[in-house]
């Protein structure tokens, strides 16, 4: 067995930037089993008086979804919000669009405001900027957030809902770039659209965040809509996709995100330079995930453990670059290509469900400076996989992926480690900067199950999640990683 060692050097006072909880954001679309026969499913008994499943809901409430985006996505772009209001049982049937069948529009904007309410979440809805005007995103607005005696107000109080929700974060489109999406513009048609819509829209609420449509990070799709829009919004969405059945593709491309957050701050901070701008917009990764295997407009992709480790390693990135990412939706949550899969008989996690809980659980105020000594391995010379660009102009990657946090007080420490090894324990050193340890740290470490019996059902593969301590002296944390694991180090901390 080969065993590796690795330092990590943590410098609790070196902050990157007050992370935001919404990193740890989510989204739901109607696509497949996603909504309905997922998280809402009338006449079931596992479900509440509205439909929402309780199991579902019980998943998603301990994994810390902070903001929930809805309605797509593609579906979004063919998306009519007034066919989601008012009585269930006179509500139109429509095509969809996006992913083909029957939209039932029995779970509309009422009952998504109402589930976010439970989940304990900010809303966040995408406007249809495919088929739908400016008048229908104004009134959808109004419907809302508005306290006056308007109309849209009014039918919101017929509806049962007396106070306004207080929506907050609104995206003006979703992929308007691509051909698979319903109204597809250029990006000078983009910009010159979301500019009119913008404005409109800060005028109907002047407590929105809006979100403009971004491509890939490096696109000229996003310089041309970043230069466009900096002034009028307020984070910038990316949206990356990767996956291989090769493992180390796999578990290093989502390094893409690196890279395209730092291609996107460029762009944005060069944008607020030259139109003396009094502030820099962020970012938004409203949608991310792995996603390689299934493309049959239901996505009930199967997870395994290389996929958790991608996904620990997508939110590590996402601490890491808080200065500028504000906000990250895991795309999608409930069956679709989700962390969590629904039976008529119950709901249950799959492998990536868990880096996600074990990530928004520990998170502190702030992310700080944690550098990796110990070996690399080169990026795969040809990244294998549908979604994937070359990645050999990439790394070479530490095997060991480390972020740090600290709260305020610089009194706690939480250091999240992706152990990308294949074979062999890693001894890893956890070395403060001007900081000792209070106490040995605690450790949670996650590893995949193998042998006959590892399954949670059939077709989804089971976890182990172990908790002890390391050991600790003075400055120096000690504790060793079995190969191909996540890990979480907590602990207490004293200025020396």
């Amino acid at each position: 067995m080969v065993e590796q060692t690795v330092q990590v050097a943590v410098s609790p006072a070196r902050s990157l930037g007050a992370l935001d909880r919404n990193v740890f954001g989510g989204f739901v679309e109607h696509l497949g089993r996603c909504i309905d026969g997922g998280l809402f499913e009338l006449g079931s008994p596992l479900s509440d008086e509205r439909g929402f499943r309780r199991d579902v809901l019980d998943l998603l409430r301990q994994m810390g979804i902070s903001v929930l985006r809805w309605p797509g996505g593609n579906f979004a772009s063919t998306y009519r919000w007034v066919d989601g209001i008012g009585p269930a049982n006179v509500r139109p049937i429509r095509p969809n669009l996006a992913w083909g069948g029957a939209e039932p529009n029995t779970f509309g904007t009422d009952e998504f405001l109402s589930y976010c309410a439970e989940l304990g979440a900010a809303p966040y809805i995408c406007l249809n900027m495919g088929t739908g005007t400016l008048r229908e995103a104004l009134e959808w607005v109004e419907y809302c957030n508005s306290m006056s005696r308007s109309y849209w107000a009014g039918q919101r109080q017929r509806n049962g809902h007396d106070e306004p929700y207080g929506v907050t974060y609104w995206g003006l489109g979703n992929e308007m770039y691509g051909d698979w999406q319903v109204g597809q513009l250029s990006a000078a048609e983009y910009v010159a659209t979301a500019v009119s819509w913008a404005r409109a829209l800060r005028r109907a609420g002047p407590g929105v965040k809006l979100i403009s449509c971004g491509l890939n990070g490096w696109s000229d799709w996003d310089r041309q809509v970043i230069d466009g829009l900096a002034g009028l919004v307020d984070l910038h969405s990316l949206h990356l996709y990767t996956g291989a059945d090769d493992y180390w593709t796999n578990v290093l491309t989502p390094h893409q995100a690196e890279r395209a957050i730092t291609c996107t701050s460029a762009l944005l901070a060069r944008a607020a330079y030259e139109q003396h701008l009094d502030r820099v917009p962020g970012i938004a990764y409203d949608e991310w995930n792995v996603w390689y295997r299934t493309d049959d407009g239901f996505l009930e992709e199967r997870y395994s453990f290389a996929d958790a480790l991608a996904v620990a390693t997508y939110l590590n990135i996402f601490v890491r670059n808080c200065s500028m990412v504000r906000m990250a939706n895991l795309a999608q949550l409930v069956n679709a290509i989700a962390p969590v899969v629904t039976t008529p008989q119950g709901a249950y996690p799959q492998p990536t469900y868990y880096p996600f809980l074990l990530h928004a659980g520990s998170a502190l105020d702030e992310a700080v400076d944690a550098a990796v000594k110990g070996p690399v391995v080169a990026a795969p010379s040809e990244a294998l996989g549908r979604w994937q660009h070359r990645l050999n102009y990439l790394g070479p990657f530490s095997l060991v992926d480390a972020a740090a946090t600290t709260d305020t007080e610089r009194s706690r420490i939480s250091v999240t480690l992706v152990n990308r090894q294949v074979e062999g324990v890693t001894d890893v050193v956890v070395r403060l900067r001007d900081f000792a340890f209070v106490g040995n740290p605690s450790v949670k470490t996650l590893t995949g199950e193998t042998g006959s019996g590892a399954r949670v059902l059939p077709d989804i593969e089971a976890v182990t999640l172990e908790e002890g301590t390391g050991l600790s002296k003075g400055a120096d944390g000690f504790i060793t990683l079995p190969p191909k694991s996540f890990a979480v180090i907590e602990a207490r901390i004293t200025r020396e």
